[in-house]
């Protein structure tokens, strides 16, 4: 069997229509996760959610941006630490369809599975075990620490799986050890290259292969959206993510 890991759209169509043309002509996967913030930053909210909700191969967890964002629509507040981001989220919550809201909210914060004995667990980023439940306005996610070994250990060492696939932190983690693999394919929506990376999990009779792939899209056209569209904050994406 084979699982695709995609974390980080971001709003972000185009890449992601690269990323499932790839899977769907040169691949043979079976199940795809997604593993979250799947909007925000980038403008194509509901294309990006249609893509994924309309597929019965994607199985979806929420991540920060989703939550702040499904928070603010049903009054919940915004986070305080996500202050910065408020304007640019009350834009994206202003173009979410109610379908995508209705669908979003029923997303859980973690997924399993057991392959050939292997145990999978996807999570956007770590949580403290007390915090799991814990509303957005909580700050439940884990700070970002640098994507050393010992940062990812001290955060996923104790996860009751074999393979802990995660996201947030946008630059590529891949950490295998006898025991235990912690894999962050890399935001797939977020870069200031041309590529959009996922990876692909083999689970073979021995130990599971984990690749990880890029694939090219028009970047340029997708920035070109941010224009047209006139998205809020954009100036300041681009510096930080994009370009």
């Amino acid at each position: 069997m084979k699982v695709a890991i995609l974390t980080d759209i971001h709003g972000n169509e185009l890449a992601l229509r690269a990323v499932l043309n790839e899977l769907d002509t040169k691949t043979d996967v079976q199940e795809i996760w997604c593993l979250g913030d799947m909007i925000a930053m980038g403008p194509d909210t509901n294309e990006v959610l249609n893509i994924l909700f309309d597929r019965s191969d994607v199985r979806m967890i929420t991540g920060n941006h989703d939550e702040a964002i499904l928070s603010l629509i049903s009054g919940e507040g915004h986070p305080e630490s996500y202050k910065h981001t408020r304007e640019h989220h009350e834009w994206i919550a202003n173009q979410l369809s109610h379908q995508n809201v209705q669908r979003l909210e029923q997303l859980p914060r973690v997924i399993t599975k057991e392959v050939n004995g292997t145990r999978l667990l996807g999570i956007h980023y770590h949580i403290e075990p007390h915090l799991l439940e814990a509303h957005i306005r909580e700050e439940p996610f884990h700070p970002i620490l640098k994507p050393t070994l010992e940062n990812t250990w001290s955060m996923f060492s104790e996860y009751p799986a074999d393979i802990i696939c995660f996201g947030h932190n946008h630059p590529e983690h891949l950490f295998q050890m006898d025991n235990k693999i912690m894999l962050n394919p890399g935001a797939l929506g977020v870069s200031k290259g041309n590529t959009a990376p996922y990876a692909v999990l083999e689970f073979t009779s021995s130990k599971p292969i984990v690749t990880i792939r890029h694939v090219t899209y028009d970047k340029e056209a997708f920035l070109q959206k941010f224009e047209t569209l006139q998205v809020p904050q954009r100036e300041i994406l681009f510096k930080l993510f994009y370009i």
